[in-house]
Formats: C-alpha cells, sequence, structure tokens
C-alpha cells in the first residue's frame, strides 16, 4: 500500500499574524502501487469527525479507504475543511459550534432508547452502551463544526472542485454533515462526479435536523435550479407532518436541478439507523427535482443490524462491497 498526501489550499488572507490561507483541506492518497483502470474514489466524512473514519475502524481492522485501495482504486481521504488536519481557525472562519458529546452521538450511531422504534444494532464492534475503548476511540477523533452552516457547505464545495479539477473525474462517497458540500459539488462540476454515493447523508431535505438545516434542498448554500433561485425563500414547499419525520417537498410545478440531474446517486441507509426515517424523503426530493437516484436499503439486500457508522462497523467489508458493485456500473467520463 502506497500513501501519500496533498493539500488542496484555501483562500490567501492577511491575518493577525501573517498572510495565511484560509480554510485548507487536507487529502491523504492511498493507491496499490499498481497501475488501474479503475477510477479515483474521494471519502468525505461526517460530521465532526475525520478521515480516519474511512482508514481504520475504532476496533483496528481496515477501513473502507485501504479496501478499496487494495482493489485498485486511486482513494483520496478527505479531513473537511476546519476537521482532522484541516485546521479550524475562528479568526479566519469564524466560531465554532460546540463539539458533540458522547450522548447525542451514542444516540445516532448506537441506537437511541428514546427515538422511534428501530431494529437492534448488532454490527457495531464494541459495547452499546459507549462504555468501552471502542466508542472512546471513536468520540476522541470529534471536533467542532462552524457555525455558519452556508458558509462552511460552499468552502466544503469549493475544495472538492478543487481536488477533483486536480486529480479528473471521481467517484464521490460521502457520509452524513459530509453530504452537502459533495452534493454541490457535483452541482458545480457535473463533469468531474461520476457517481455519488450518499451513505446516509444530513436531512431530510430543506428541514435537516436542529441546528443543521438546509434551506437550499440538500445545502445551506445555493444550488443551480431551473428556473433560477436567488433567495431560497423562493421555493415553496409543501410539508407531510404526518410521518414520523416530517417531509419537505416543492410545490408543483417543481424547480429542477439539471446539474445534479448528470450525476448518479446512491441513497444508502443502515436498518437499524434513524436515518431510514426519512431516506424515502431524499428519494422522493431528487425524483422531483429530475435527479437520478437510486435508494438501497442495507436489508433489502440482506445485510442487518447495521447503524449510521456502517464504514466503521463489524461487516464494513460487506457494506463496501454493495457500494463498490454500484461504482463498476457507473459510466466513465473523460477529464
Amino acid at each position: 500500500m502506497e500513501h501519500r498526501y496533498l493539500w488542496i489550499t484555501g483562500e490567501e488572507v492577511k491575518a493577525t499574524a501573517g498572510t495565511v490561507f484560509s480554510g485548507s483541506m487536507f487529502v491523504e492518497i492511498l493507491t496499490n502501487g499498481q497501475s488501474t483502470t479503475k477510477p479515483n474514489v474521494v471519502m468525505i466524512h461526517g460530521g465532526g469527525g475525520q478521515g480516519t473514519d474511512y482508514l481504520t475502524t475504532p476496533d483496528g481492522r481496515p477501513g473502507w479507504a485501504p479496501l478499496l485501495a487494495e482493489q485498485g482504486y486511486p482513494v483520496y481521504v478527505v479531513d473537511r475543511p476546519g476537521h482532522g488536519r484541516s485546521p479550524y481557525d475562528p479568526e479566519l472562519m469564524g466560531p465554532p459550534t460546540p463539539t458533540w458529546g458522547a450522548e447525542l452521538l451514542a444516540g445516532i450511531f448506537l441506537g437511541d432508547p428514546q427515538g422511534p422504534p428501530l431494529p437492534p444494532n448488532t454490527q457495531w464492534p464494541g459495547a452499546l452502551d459507549g462504555s468501552d475503548d471502542v466508542f472512546a476511540q471513536f468520540l476522541a477523533s470529534q471536533g467542532p463544526l462552524s457555525s455558519n452552516l452556508g458558509e462552511m457547505h460552499a468552502r466544503e464545495r469549493d475544495r472538492l472542485v478543487s481536488l477533483l479539477e486536480r486529480i479528473g473525474p471521481s467517484v464521490i462517497i460521502a457520509n452524513s454533515a459530509g453530504g452537502p458540500g459533495a452534493i454541490l459539488c457535483a452541482d458545480a462540476r457535473p463533469d468531474l462526479v461520476l457517481g455519488l454515493a450518499a451513505v446516509e447523508v444530513i436531512g431530510p431535505p430543506f428541514l435537516g435536523r436542529p441546528g443543521m438545516e438546509l434551506p437550499w434542498g440538500l445545502a445551506a448554500a445555493p444550488m443551480h435550479y431551473d428556473p433560477p433561485v436567488s433567495d431560497p425563500a423562493d421555493l415553496k414547499l409543501v410539508i407531510d407532518e404526518t410521518k414520523p419525520v416530517p417531509e419537505a417537498l416543492q410545490a408543483e410545478p417543481a424547480r429542477k436541478l439539471p446539474n445534479l440531474a448528470q450525476v448518479p446517486i446512491a441513497i444508502i441507509t443502515a436498518e437499524a439507523s434513524p436515518f431510514t426515517y426519512f431516506d424515502g424523503h431524499l428519494k422522493n426530493f431528487l425524483d422531483q427535482t429530475g435527479c437520478q437516484s437510486t435508494l438501497f436499503r442495507l436489508a433489502d439486500h440482506g445485510i442487518h443490524g447495521n447503524g449510521h457508522g456502517m464504514m466503521m462497523e463489524r461487516n464494513n467489508a460487506e457494506v463496501l462491497a454493495l457500494i463498490e458493485s454500484w461504482v463498476t456500473g457507473l459510466p466513465q467520463k473523460n477529464a
């Protein structure tokens, strides 16, 4: 296995201590050292985490990045700006949010006894009460997010576009809070995105979870609608509050997303994750805007017991094999 890294530098600005780059993005590159015809794969972590989510599991097994690299894929694992090895500078990027704590993260990743009923998580590699070193290893990777979601999503879009302009057309795998930047990248440069695997990306569309609102539908930064939209308030919504998680769609006639419609999208969700309650909302939103998407519920493919952290769980290789089978069917694009 060969490891390299590069930086996608941010804007050059004058700060208190002199000229610096704002919001640079660290990228770790993994290959098997052999020539290949397989496409680049760019992996984008979620939440307040970092690219380590894809490198190894909290209990020390190979993560999705080395597993794909061993198969011949050139893999690019990013630390989103302000996360991991991409430093967060409040002077340049604004005030951060508090770091999400064990109680919130355990509910998302291990199971929430107070939440809607779900099958038990049988694939998390540690104790489901978060009392062991497995969860501690995961929790220690967490940090704050930017308190300005619109700027954060736009920054991630710009760095990802710069990365793809450098390496060429690529498949993107994005998880959770890494979804908006990835979607905006595909919306900005569909010619450089072979396909987007949306692994339990944040939602539901428009509504988001508290503190993670998505006024443009799938992001807090502008998307390319047709007819054009200059203010997200121009997107007239119809909200169905009868579902366990409310669903917002556009009032008809719905505006389309012609750029994003050029990119095949796989929606991937796990049966023991609360994200299953709105994966259909994402599919409905994409259908309404003219996008091409396929919903992969793991249980429908015989993969059971997974939670939100499927890339870190016991059967992570089995989940990855399903995604990889989708990747192999994607059409290629010329750089």
